[in-house]
């Protein structure tokens, strides 16, 4: 994810150039409306290039989340306030 303030955005050119230097495969979703307007609100607020960037970078994390939770971890947030919460993501 990008900083706030950044806007440093790839060229479609670019982007494109970059994906092609490895193989990749088309994937076409059908997704609720209410689903693809958080996929969009998601975008904007990480400043990601495509919405492809965002399920990248959440499989990214999803991918972390089920390898730390097959070895048992558990998961807390610390709040801004010092406060820590446990965070259930695996019921």
């Amino acid at each position: 994810m990008r900083g706030h303030g950044h806007h440093h955005r790839r060229f479609r050119g670019e982007a494109e150039a970059v994906e092609g230097e490895r193989a990749t495969t088309r994937v076409q979703l059908e997704m609720p409306p209410q689903a693809m307007e958080r996929l969009q609100k998601l975008k904007d607020r990480i400043e990601a290039a495509s919405y492809a960037e965002v399920i990248r970078n959440a499989l990214r994390l999803f991918e972390a989340l089920v390898d730390e939770h097959e070895k048992g971890a558990e998961f807390s947030l610390k709040r801004p306030d010092g406060e820590i919460v446990q965070y259930k993501i695996f019921v």
